[in-house]
């Protein structure tokens, strides 16, 4: 009997390290959430839009390193999307990188669209053109990841409203109504119609976010 209890440890002990070494060499560094918490924009702050990316990651595999939403605030003590998501290389569940350091995913020349900017169970995500368009992504931020100082609310109410209110969002697919750089920014491409889910999907969006590791 002890013989068997024993050798039933050792193996949930090997299991429980494979598991562990299984998640430490995901290399996946970024992905667009697969899904909204129910509650449109409202994240319950910062605290609560990086904890939504770290479960996601965690049932992807990647819980062990430390998930960031990119999200900017506005007002006093505002935060830049840009300075919260550690220094990258960022690489997708695909192994491929997106960017490889934070001024390199706010220039010209990242790889994130369509085919990259993929959830964190290695899925595209649908957009414009598709039977359902969810390319507008959440950000609150300007082109180069920072508060915006626009008139008016670009971040639903800092990332606490459901309902009324406005949000700065991307296109992960890089295409719009017109050729105008906004039309293809990926962080950047205009404000939505307000914060709950409803009014979200109106302009093509899901409430989704760019989620990365910081370390």
């Amino acid at each position: 009997m002890r013989a068997s209890l024993l050798l039933l440890a050792v193996s949930v002990s090997v299991l429980a390290a494979c598991a562990g070494t299984a998640s430490s060499r995901n290399p996946m560094g970024f992905f667009v959430t697969s899904a909204n918490p129910g509650q449109g924009a409202n994240f319950g702050g910062l605290a609560g839009a990086d904890a939504h990316c770290q479960k996601l990651a965690s049932a992807a595999g990647a819980g062990s390193k430390n998930w960031r939403a990119y999200l900017s605030t506005s007002g006093a003590g505002s935060v830049n999307a840009r300075d919260r998501i550690g220094r990258g290389p960022w690489t997708n569940a695909k192994g491929v990188v997106v960017a490889t350091g934070v001024d390199d995913l706010h220039g010209p020349n990242n790889r994130l669209n369509k085919q990259t900017a993929l959830t964190e169970k290695g899925e595209m995500i649908s957009g414009r053109g598709d039977a359902v368009n969810l390319h507008d992504i959440l950000t609150g931020s300007t082109p180069e990841g920072r508060a915006s100082s626009a008139a008016g609310d670009t971040t639903c109410s800092n990332w606490t409203s459901g309902g009324a209110g406005s949000a700065l969002v991307g296109h992960h697919d890089r295409m719009g109504l017109s050729e105008e750089p906004p039309a293809k920014s990926w962080n950047s491409s205009h404000g939505s119609r307000g914060c709950g889910l409803d009014a979200l999907r109106t302009t093509g969006g899901g409430g989704l976010l760019y989620c990365f590791a910081a370390n």
